[in-house]
């Protein structure tokens, strides 16, 4: 892959240089509409650089190295890439100090991203010079580890949160912290039968979306389950049809594992089409993450399931709140989405919940209804959060350094 180095820095530019860092699928989609953001507020009057996967590079920026190095999920699956993870921190670090950027904005990616912050952080101790940090996405320390918050204060200059409960967190320990709200909010404009044309689906055939994460590690641990839940489905309900939206990362291993399921499978890796999905679905099941916020917010009923290294699980249980793993039940205070973690993400389990969805209009209501709730808590005046986002950096490197929460 091509490196484009900048010689010049933002402050012999004309216009800012803002770098900005993603370092998995969820970050990417908030990195593309920031991007975009940041060009309808200037009025195209700004450059990015930095790290990101296909949808923004779409928006013309030109990614150092593939987000797939870096974008590794669970404890013990993590060791056997520290050294390349490693290389990767101080190439980023080089990369940023050779572009001498306005700021740097790190998204979500905390394993990666807050070594990187806090690397920049020390050599702008040393120098007197150095881009503001600013980070999108805390670290959920409402759901482990609450000492995160006291160190990241040390080393970033603003953050920038999703959930209207996480600022105080932070602001507790000196960091400036704006709730932006989150982009999965906004009402999208789809039409499911025009989806369901596309795709060959039958009008009135009944859909099961699956959404196994965007790693390779969730997409070989989940699938198997999941493919084994989709054939019992398609016993029970006629014309069963699933959509499996993914990214191209990951794309060739799901096709692998889902080619000899019992009901036919559209694989959708076009991101345009992920909105789409979620309309055409009769209900999903999807790896506990972002991705069961954004089922909730497209109002489709959901079961959420998720399953890590043995080890990995053992340790986790010692530092995480189960109830905070799913969003949406996070949210609203109480368990509206089934989940299915660990011993319990079993095909028995998980075939009964959905079959549920499927047969009983009262237990696709309780999670419909929850649908508005969550809608109205992330949206901040009706703005686009990667608006308001773009506002908040573009307003910090005018100078302002008293934005707070709202």
């Amino acid at each position: 892959m091509e490196v484009i180095v900048n010689t010049k820095s933002s402050a012999e530019l004309k216009v800012p240089l803002i770098y900005i860092i993603a370092g998995e699928s969820s970050g990417d989609v908030l990195g593309a509409g920031l991007i975009r953001a940041l060009r309808a507020e200037t009025g195209d009057n700004v450059e990015v650089a930095g790290i990101g996967g296909d949808l923004m590079t779409a928006e013309g920026l030109q990614t150092i190295f593939p987000i797939s190095e870096i974008a590794v999920m669970g404890i013990i699956e993590v060791l056997p890439k520290v050294p390349k993870i490693l290389e990767r921190i101080s190439q980023t670090v080089a990369d940023v100090q050779s572009r001498q950027p306005a700021a740097v904005v790190t998204i979500d990616s905390k394993a990666f991203n807050m070594r990187v912050n806090k690397r920049l952080h020390t050599l702008r101790a040393k120098t007197g010079k150095g881009p503001k940090l600013i980070h999108w996405v805390p670290p959920t320390v409402w759901a482990w580890r609450p000492g995160r918050a006291e160190v990241i204060a040390k080393y970033l200059d603003h953050l920038l949160a999703l959930y209207p409960f996480e600022p105080p967190y932070f602001v507790a320990h000196g960091l400036p912290t704006t709730f932006v709200g989150h982009p999965a909010a906004l009402t999208p404009d789809v039409n499911s039968k025009c989806f369901k044309s596309i795709y060959g689906l039958p009008l009135e055939s009944p859909v099961l979306g699956v959404f196994p994460g965007s790693r390779l590690g969730e997409v070989k641990r989940l699938l198997p389950v999941f493919g084994d839940v989709a054939d019992r489905l398609a016993i029970r309900y006629q014309g069963l049809r699933v959509v499996l939206p993914t990214v191209s990362l990951v794309a060739d291993a799901v096709r692998e594992a889902t080619a000899n399921w019992r009901p036919p499978v559209s694989i959708i890796t076009e991101h345009s089409h992920r909105t789409g999905a979620f309309s055409a679905c009769t209900a999903a099941l999807a790896a506990s993450g972002t991705v069961t916020l954004e089922l909730s917010l497209a109002g489709v009923p959901t079961v959420a399931a998720y399953r890590v290294n043995a080890l990995s699980a053992t340790i986790a249980r010692r530092l995480i709140d189960p109830e905070s793993v799913v969003l949406t039940n996070k949210l609203m205070g109480k368990r509206v989405i089934p989940q299915f973690l660990q011993e319990d993400c079993t095909a028995d389990r998980i075939t009964v919940a959905i079959e549920q969805l499927f047969d009983d209009r009262r237990a696709r209501a309780k999670q419909e209804i929850a649908s508005e709730s969550i809608r109205q808590m992330l949206i901040v005046d009706g703005e686009d959060p990667s608006f308001r986002a773009a506002r908040t950096i573009l307003t910090l490197l005018r100078g302002n350094n008293n934005l707070t929460a709202n």
